[in-house]
Order: structure tokens, then C-alpha cells, then sequence
């Protein structure tokens, strides 16, 4: 269950777990294997029998909240808090009493675009937590219990977060960023859309949007080929053959608007938001590395040095390249004293200006491609799950079984130009920047 509207991330964090293992090895020894069950059911594996486990990853493309009809708003969020709470003939309480007797961990999740799950099991355990698993997806109970406890634990997070600055922000940013379009509606819904989901309304979104034809899988762990293939069709081969979405247009996020929401804080938060590129655009890593000078998250980065480092304004200043299925945002953030919001402000229109006009550095450029391709096992390869995860994400975006191998060659490949050029490209517009904080700030 997702109730939080992230603006600059795609997927959660993943939370490292017993089995974790060190980065580098896992980067040298990470063997993909393709796996089709007799069902068709396809998914990615790396076999690892270190310990025990076995850990999976799953996600229904299409089927985030924009999938939610719109006097719905918060069905697939509320669908995630629910797939736990009892299935077949198996109520609530029992459900989570034998997750937890066979040391289960099982979670759902909606994003904007997705619906995913996570899955970890010993492999003493796997035939009944496979079975967990199986009737999760096929056969939740939605009993009213659950159901009104989940639906109330929504109503009270969107209640408790009407006047938290986070969550006006996110607000702000989808409204302005994405007017009219899904991607404005809030992930958790709102107080009026929650109460009136009815069980009919997620039995439905779960027929409809959970298939074998939007579904993407990665496992990790002690199991083999062959064992998987019977495993995906035990836990997906009941579902429909084709998913019927709502069909989701394309959108260029908006630039040139100045937004204020006024709330009185003694900080300002600021949010910047220019079009950014899709994870297939062949300029993706320029942008990347460009984007890493920028403010890519490190300590070096230039709006974090000019506005932290060089005069003290905030305690952190950042962007990223942001990818939806249907948008590509190149968005920022800061939050600073209210007296120094307007000076914030005018420096990162600075920066952005500079990048746009002079690009990087041959020095900077480096040091980025250091930084992107050294970092890239401790975030993506860290654990069985996180690996999971990234073979999810492989097959989200359509870059093949060979991806990790030939990465750092896309990444070596970037010149000086490329960069310079999509700096150009993507910094010259106006951005839309989105303030939060006391009026006049």
C-alpha cells in the first residue's frame, strides 16, 4: 500500500534482508536466465544458493492508479492493503498468523503506472507459501473486517496529512505538472473517493488489471529452472490471458508556470520541473550523467555545492531524471528558510541556465560516469530482492538480459558533446517551479 505521492521516484526502496550479500561478488556472479513455464508465463531468474531463499518480484504493467476509474480514485492502493488480509478459506488473521509461522514475507504495491508485489520464503517452507502467494492474487476474501480497518487507516493518513507541507507539495506538482491528465490524481485517494470503493469495485480492478499479459516477474535464490516454471503457473496461470486497462494518454509536463501554495512555515519548500527523457531515448545516459553534474544526489553535485555548501540556504538540493510510462520529468527540489526562498529560487534558475548554456566539464563528466557506474551495484544488486527488483525493472523498460553486462559501455560512450547537447536540449525551457511556504516568500 502505497499511500505517499513520490514525485522524483519511480520504484520504493527495496529493504535489504537476511541473505543479503556483498555488492561485488553479486555483480561478477549475476547469471540471467530467461524462464517460460508450459503456461507461458515468462520470467527472469538468477539461481543463487548461497542461503536458503528465494525471492520474487512481480509487477502488472498498467495497472497503477491510473487505472482507478475517476470517482474511484485510490482503488488499486486500497486493493495493495487487502491482498494480505485473508484469502480462499483462509480469514485475516489466520492469513497473517501462517505468513508469519512460515516466515513469509509478502507485500503489496500501487504506484502511478504499476501494481507490485514483493515475495520472500525459505525454501523448507515454499509449497505453502507458494500456495499463500497463489491465493493472494486469485482468491482474496475482501472480508468487511479488513476491508473498513484498511479503508480506515487510508482515511486517517489522508486526513492526518491535509496541512503537511510533503504532501501539498506532491499535490501542487501533480496538479501543475499533469493537469487533467491521471497522473494528477493522487495515488491514495481522497476523502470523498476511498469511502465509496466497494468490494465489487477491487474485484473488479483485480480481474481486470492483474494478467498473464501485463505481468513481468524476476526471482532470485534456490531454486532452479525448471522448479520456477511450475511455480509460475501455480501462482499465475489462473489469471485472465490479457489485461483490460483504461487506456492512458501521453503527456509533456507543463514548463514556464510559477505555482505558490501558501502555508505558514518557517521553511519554503521549492520543487523545479523541466521535460526530461524516456528510459528508451537513446540520449538517456547524457542525460543521466548530465543530470548527476546537476544535481544528481551527491555532494558534488552544483546545486547541491551553491546552495548548501557555498551559502548554507538548505541542507540539501537535488534532481533526477523521473520516468513514467507515459511522461519523462527532469525534477528538483530544496527546502529553505522563507526569508531565502526568492535567493533559492534565483539560483537554481542560475544553475539551470549554465548547465544549459555550458554543459559540463570534462572533469565533471568523469567523475560522473565514476560515480554512476561504481554505485550501481551497492543500489541495484545489494540483496536477493533488490536484484529481483532490478530484473523487474529490466523487463519494465525493455532492456534486455544483456543490460547489466553492457552498461558501463553505454555509459563509457557518452562523449563531452552528448552531454553538452542534452543540456541544451533539455535546460533551455522555462521551468515550472512549485513553492510551498508563506505567502510572498
Amino acid at each position: 500500500m502505497n499511500p505517499i505521492f513520490r514525485p522524483i521516484a519511480r520504484f520504493s526502496g527495496i529493504v535489504a534482508f537476511a541473505g543479503t550479500l556483498l555488492a561485488a561478488p553479486i555483480a561478477q556472479a549475476v547469471t540471467i536466465q530467461e524462464v517460460t513455464s508450459p503456461g507461458g508465463v515468462h520470467a527472469l531468474l538468477v539461481e543463487d544458493y548461497t542461503n536458503p531463499l528465494i525471492a520474487m518480484r512481480f509487477a502488472f504493467k498498467g495497472a497503477g492508479s491510473t487505472g482507478d476509474d475517476p470517482d474511484r480514485e485510490g482503488t488499486a492502493n486500497l486493493l495493495s492493503g487487502l491482498l494480505d488480509e485473508g484469502a480462499g478459506d483462509i480469514p485475516s488473521q489466520d492469513f497473517q498468523r501462517k505468513l508469519d509461522e512460515l516466515g513469509v514475507s509478502l507485500s503489496f504495491d500501487a504506484g502511478l503506472d504499476n501494481f507490485s508485489g514483493n515475495f520472500r520464503t525459505i525454501v523448507e517452507n515454499e509449497d505453502e507459501a507458494f500456495d499463500l502467494l497463489r491465493l493472494s492474487l486469485n482468491a482474496p476474501r475482501f472480508d468487511e473486517e479488513p476491508v473498513e480497518r484498511i479503508r480506515g487507516q487510508i482515511l486517517a493518513g489522508i486526513r492526518g496529512d491535509e496541512n503537511d507541507p510533503g504532501t501539498l507539495a506532491g499535490r501542487a506538482f501533480r496538479n501543475t505538472v499533469f493537469p487533467n491528465h491521471p497522473y494528477s490524481r493522487p495515488v491514495e485517494g481522497t476523502l470523498e473517493s476511498v469511502p465509496a470503493i466497494t468490494v465489487a469495485d477491487l474485484d473488479r480492478f483485480r480481474r481486470t488489471a492483474f494478467s498473464r499479459g501485463n505481468l513481468v516477474v524476476g526471482v532470485v535464490g534456490a531454486i532452479s529452472k525448471e522448479a520456477l516454471a511450475a511455480r509460475l503457473d501455480e501462482v499465475f496461470g489462473p489469471l485472465a490471458a490479457t489485461p483490460k486497462l483504461r487506456p492512458v494518454p501521453e503527456i509533456v509536463p507543463v514548463t514556464g508556470k510559477v505555482e505558490a501554495v501558501p502555508l505558514d512555515l518557517p521553511q519554503t519548500r521549492i520543487q523545479f520541473v523541466l521535460p526530461g527523457v524516456k528510459r528508451d531515448d537513446p540520449d538517456f545516459f547524457a542525460a543521466y550523467l548530465m543530470n548527476h553534474v546537476l544535481g544528481g544526489g551527491t555532494f558534488t553535485s552544483r546545486l547541491y555545492q551553491e546552495i548548501r555548501e557555498k551559502r548554507g540556504l538548505a541542507y540539501g538540493a537535488g534532481s533526477s531524471l523521473s520516468n513514467y510510462e507515459h511522461a519523462a520529468l527532469l525534477a528538483g527540489s530544496t527546502a529553505t528558510r522563507s526569508d531565502k526562498a526568492s535567493e533559492s529560487v534565483a539560483l537554481i534558475r542560475q544553475e539551470l541556465k549554465r548547465m544549459a548554456y555550458q554543459g559540463p566539464t570534462e572533469e565533471e563528466l568523469n567523475s560522473a560516469k565514476a560515480f554512476v557506474k561504481g554505485s550501481y551495484a551497492v543500489q541495484n544488486l545489494s540483496s536477493s530482492l533488490a536484484i529481483a527488483s532490478t530484473l523487474v525493472g529490466i523487463q519494465l523498460d525493455n532492456l534486455g538480459t544483456d543490460y547489466i553486462d553492457r552498461r558501463q559501455a553505454l555509459i563509457d560512450a557518452v562523449t563531452i558533446e552528448d552531454a553538452r547537447r542534452v543540456a541544451r536540449e533539455l535546460l533551455s525551457a522555462d521551468p515550472t517551479v512549485i513553492t510551498v511556504g508563506p505567502e510572498g516568500a
